[in-house]
C-alpha cells in the first residue's frame, strides 16, 4: 500500500520525542515520593488515600481522552496537536509540583496544593502521551514496520530515563545547599528545583522537535462518529485488550518497584543515595542492549516466545539482585551488573508491549466493526499509573507500618531497612513471574490467528482508500 511506511528520519524524529516524555516520567514516578516525603514531609497516610484517588479520575480522563484524540481533524491530524499542547501543560505542572511557593509545611494549605498539582500531572501528561503512542498503528500496517518504529521509540524513551536516573542523583548534591554532620550534601528542595525545571525545559523541546518534523501518515477517518460510550463497549469487548492490561499492569509493577524505591534503598539501606546513579547507569546500558533482543529474537524465533524471553530475563535479573546482595553486600557491582540484564529484559518487554497494542488495536476492527486507536492506547498509560499507584501504596503503606523517618536516613530502624530491601529485592521477581503466567495463558494474538487479523485489516484499509479515491476523482 503506498505510504505505509516511514522514512528512517522520521523514523528518528517521532521517536525522539519520547525523551522528553521520559523526562516527565522520571521526575515523577522515581523522585516525586522522595520530595513528598523527606522534603514537604507529607503523610504517608495522605499519600495513601491521594494516589488511588487519582487514579480513579485517570481511568476516566484517560479513555475520555482517547475519545477526544479519536474525534479531532486539524490540519496537523489528531495527534500532533495533542502531543504539544500537552507537553507545554505537563512542563509547567512538573515544575510546579517541585517547586513549593512559600506554603508552610505544617499548613493544610500544602497538601490542597499538591492534591491538585499530584492530579493535574496526570490529566497533562495524558494530552501527551496518548496521542503520542497512537500514533504508531496509524503509520503502517506492516508488523515488522511497526516493531522499529516502536524499538526507536523506545530507545529514544530509555534514553530520557537514563537522563534522569544516572543525571538526577547527580545534579542533586551539585545543586543542594543542605549538608549532613559528615559534610555530605543532602537533597533539598532547591535541587529537586533546579532538576524539575531542567526536565520541563527538555520535554517542551523535544515535543516540539519531534511533532514538527514528523508528518502522519495515512489516517482512516472513522466511518461514523466515535462517542465516549464506546469506551465501554470496548472494554467490554475487547477482551484481548483486558488481558493486555493484567499482564503489563504487573511487568510495570516489577519495573516501578526498583525505580520508586531505589531511592529510598540507597539512601536507608546501603547508606549513600549517591550510588543509585552507578545503579542506574548499568541499568540504562542494559536498556539499550535489551533494544536488541526484539530485532534479533525475531530473526529466530517468534514475537511471542521473545517477549517470553524477555520477561523470563529480567525475573532472572531480578532475583539475582537478590541473591547478590545477600551474598556480596560489600560489593555492589555484582547487584549493579544483575540489574543490567534485569533491564535488557525490562527495555525488550516495553517495545513489545507498545507492538501489542497496535495488534489489540487491529483485532478490535475486526471484532466490533471500528477502530479506536487513541481510546486503545490511552490503556497504556492508564496502566502504567496503576502499576505506579501499586507501587506507591506498598511503599507508602509500607512505611507507615514500619515507622520511616526521612530525618534519619541509614539511621532508620531494622524494619524500615528490611520493608526496602523487601520491596527493592523480591516483589520485582513474584510481579514478573506472575505477568509472564498471564501473558502465556490468555494472549491469544500471534501466529496464524494474528497474520488472519492483519490481513483483514489491510484489506479493509485498501479497500476504504480505493473508496476515497473514487469519490475524490
Amino acid at each position: 500500500m503506498k505510504n505505509d511506511k516511514l522514512s528512517f528520519g522520521s523514523k528518528l524524529w517521532y521517536g525522539s520525542g519520547a525523551i522528553g516524555l521520559d523526562l516527565s516520567y522520571g521526575m515523577f514516578y522515581s523522585f516525586l515520593n522522595k520530595y513528598l516525603t523527606d522534603v514537604l514531609k507529607l503523610k504517608s497516610n495522605f499519600l495513601s488515600i491521594l494516589t488511588p484517588i487519582a487514579r480513579i479520575w485517570d481511568g476516566i480522563n484517560d479513555p475520555m481522552m482517547g475519545t477526544i484524540v479519536d474525534n479531532t481533524k486539524t490540519k496537523m491530524g489528531k495527534y500532533r496537536p495533542w502531543v504539544l499542547i500537552g507537553s507545554v501543560l505537563n512542563s509547567i505542572v512538573l515544575a510546579l509540583l517541585f517547586n513549593n511557593p512559600g506554603i508552610p509545611t505544617d499548613s493544610a494549605w500544602i497538601y490542597v496544593y499538591i492534591s491538585v498539582l499530584y492530579v493535574g500531572w496526570g490529566m497533562s501528561n495524558t494530552l501527551a502521551d496518548i496521542p503520542y503512542w497512537s500514533m504508531v498503528p496509524s503509520f503502517t500496517s506492516d508488523p515488522k514496520e511497526r516493531s522499529m518504529i516502536a524499538t526507536i521509540a523506545r530507545t529514544f524513551s530509555g534514553l530520557g530515563q537514563g537522563l534522569v536516573s544516572i543525571g538526577a542523583p547527580i545534579l542533586m548534591k551539585v545543586f543542594s545547599t543542605t549538608f549532613s554532620a559528615d559534610g555530605t550534601p543532602v537533597w533539598d528542595e532547591r535541587s529537586f528545583s533546579f532538576i524539575s525545571v531542567i526536565c520541563s525545559v527538555g520535554l517542551v523541546f523535544f515535543a516540539c522537535m519531534a511533532m514538527l518534523r514528523t508528518k502522519e501518515n495515512v489516517v482512516i477517518k472513522q466511518e461514523e462518529k466515535f462517542t465516549f460510550s464506546k469506551v465501554f463497549q470496548i472494554a467490554k469487548n475487547n477482551d484481548q485488550l483486558l488481558v493486555f492490561m493484567l499482564f503489563a499492569m504487573l511487568s510495570n509493577a516489577a519495573h516501578y518497584m526498583i525505580s520508586g524505591v531505589g531511592v529510598y534503598f540507597f539512601d536507608v539501606v546501603v547508606g549513600d543515595a549517591g550510588k543509585q546513579s552507578l545503579f542506574n547507569t548499568l541499568g540504562a546500558v542494559g536498556s539499550i542492549l535489551g533494544l536488541a533482543v526484539i530485532p534479533i529474537g525475531l530473526k529466530f524465533t517468534t514475537r511471542r516466545r521473545t517477549y517470553q524471553f524477555s520477561l523470563s530475563l529480567a525475573a532472572a535479573g531480578f532475583i539475582g539482585m537478590f541473591a547478590s546482595y545477600k551474598l556480596f553486600a560489600q560489593k555492589l557491582i555484582v547487584m549493579y551488573i544483575f540489574n543490567m540484564i534485569a533491564q535488557i529484559g525490562t527495555a525488550a518487554m516495553f517495545v513489545s508491549q507498545t507492538v501489542f497494542l497496535a495488534d489489540i488495536v487491529d483485532y478490535g476492527e475486526v471484532k466490533m466493526g471500528f477502530r479506536a486507536e487513541s481510546v486503545t492506547f490511552s490503556m497504556k498509560g492508564f496502566l502504567q499509573k496503576m502499576a505506579y499507584t501499586i507501587q506507591t501504596l506498598i511503599l507508602y503503606i509500607g512505611m507507615s507500618i514500619t515507622g520511616y523517618n526521612g530525618d534519619l536516613h541509614a539511621a532508620n530502624a531494622p524494619a524500615v531497612k528490611t520493608a526496602f530491601s523487601f520491596m527493592m529485592l523480591i516483589l520485582p521477581f513474584v510481579f514478573m513471574i506472575a505477568s509472564l503466567v498471564v501473558f502465556s495463558t490468555k494472549f491469544k494474538l500471534h501466529g496464524a490467528f494474528m497474520e488472519d487479523i492483519t490481513a483483514k485489516v489491510t484489506a479493509a484499509k485498501q479497500e476504504r482508500l480505493e473508496k476515497m479515491e473514487k469519490e475524490n476523482a
